[in-house]
């Protein structure tokens, strides 16, 4: 079994905690699109100390969770403390765990696949928006009022999920919609509000396609692209000119943005997995060992072998 799909989360929950309601996926979701769940973190909360940390991992759904108290945030390379009300928006292109800091935990979060949102006309494509891009925001600090407004729907969807309406699920989808745009509402105006010149339309497809390279799942894949030439091509523009463009829009060099990703992905794979220095290096298109290492060590001041620790 894959632990981190969706039939290992539903294993794990109904082990650790067999007396909550939604320890086991809904029988009726079966006949529908996609996956879609939500859960009362205080009822998954008071067998806490039966059970070990999450582990720091890539999901095979997305989730986004109202979080109620002090805990940590771990995602690719950050962390972020929590000590308030905030909206998190986890990817499953990105390692994440969630480290509560002691048992005072409430809210709620959902898990669903990108599938479930199919049968909407039109429907979002998530690694597209803000709020689920590796470089994007995830944690939302939430005011009192706008914690206020956000409660009220993970609680519509907790009771829908106990219903026996027939369209049940489409009501679901409506919430899940708007609980996402109401957190593209709260990431910073920058990250939140689209610009329709030809550069930033460059810069998008150059993110997209940087983005698309990962994650590298085995050993075995090969990173497709690796230089700015590489991506030059695949984006049919001159090396020179999508080099002009990005440090136009991002302030970076088209060498600079590939080297700080191939670089978060490198960490990710040291701390993530077991491969060896050297699967990783080759896997990121390193010649050799010693090329990887200078590389990792310019991008972190240190080598691969004290990052993983």
């Amino acid at each position: 079994m894959d632990p981190n799909s969706l039939e290992a989360f539903y294993t794990k929950i109904a082990k650790q905690d067999d007396a909550a309601p939604s320890a086991m996926p809904p029988a009726d979701l079966q006949q529908e699109i996609g996956h879609f769940n939500v859960f009362n973190v205080a009822l998954l909360m008071h067998r806490r100390q039966e059970r070990p940390p999450m582990t720091f991992d890539r999901r095979a759904f997305y989730k986004i969770s109202l979080i109620e108290g002090r805990s940590r945030i771990e995602y690719a390379d950050q962390a972020v403390e929590v000590a308030g009300p905030a909206l998190w928006f986890a990817t499953s292109r990105v390692p994440y765990r969630w480290l509560p800091h002691n048992q005072d935990q409430t809210g709620y979060f959902c898990i669903f696949t990108e599938e479930f949102l199919l049968p909407v006309k039109g429907a979002l494509a998530m690694e597209e928006l803000p709020v689920f891009q590796p470089g994007g925001c995830p944690v939302l600090p939430l005011s009192s009022d706008e914690h206020a407004a956000l409660a009220p729907l993970f609680q519509k969807m907790e009771q829908e999920m106990a219903s026996t309406y027939a369209y049940k699920y489409d009501l679901l989808r409506a919430y899940l919609l708007e609980l996402i745009h109401q957190g593209q509402k709260l990431q910073p105006a920058p990250a939140a509000t689209p610009t329709h010149n030809a550069s930033a339309r460059v810069t998008a497809l150059f993110t997209d396609l940087l983005e698309r390279q990962f994650p590298l799942a085995t050993p075995q894949q090969q990173l497709p692209l690796r230089t700015a030439k590489d991506y030059a091509e695949a984006l049919n523009v001159h090396v020179n000119h999508l080099n002009r463009v990005l440090k136009e829009t991002t302030g970076h060099t088209t060498t600079t943005l590939i080297a700080s990703r191939v670089a978060q992905e490198a960490k990710m794979l040291l701390k993530q997995t077991t491969w060896t220095v050297s699967e990783i290096a080759d896997s990121l298109g390193f010649a050799d060992v010693a090329h990887f290492c200078n590389f990792f060590k310019r991008q972190t001041g240190l080598v691969p072998g004290a990052f993983r620790g």
